[in-house]
């Protein structure tokens, strides 16, 4: 049975198919019955680019586990991509107040 739970997103990035990378233009995220994996039901994700053929796609089915799993592994690698983005922009900035400063000649 078809549970209609779908939602889809923008998205930037690349995804790859067979030997060819292309540019990700929205992932779609649902639960409904494997159609691939022997499973019941399943998480499946589609990253897709809509300015390509159907073919442009690249799909994955998990166990709900496993994407329970994955959603963890995201949400602390985000966590720490954050940090250290906030790092990067306060030493970026730090480096243009330095740069800014008036030099002293030693007399």
């Amino acid at each position: 049975m078809c549970t209609s739970i779908v939602e889809i997103v923008s998205a930037e990035g690349m995804a790859k198919r067979e030997d060819t990378w292309f540019p990700v233009t929205h992932a779609a995220v649902a639960y409904d019955h494997a159609r691939h994996a022997l499973l019941a039901d399943v998480i499946t994700m589609d990253f897709i680019n809509e300015d390509l053929p159907p073919a442009a796609r690249a799909a994955v089915e998990l166990t709900l586990d496993s994407a329970k799993a994955l959603h963890a592994a995201l949400g602390k690698a985000i966590a720490e991509a954050e940090i250290e983005e906030a790092e990067r922009a306060q030493s970026i900035e730090q480096a243009r107040a330095d740069a800014a400063r008036p030099t002293r000649i030693a007399a």
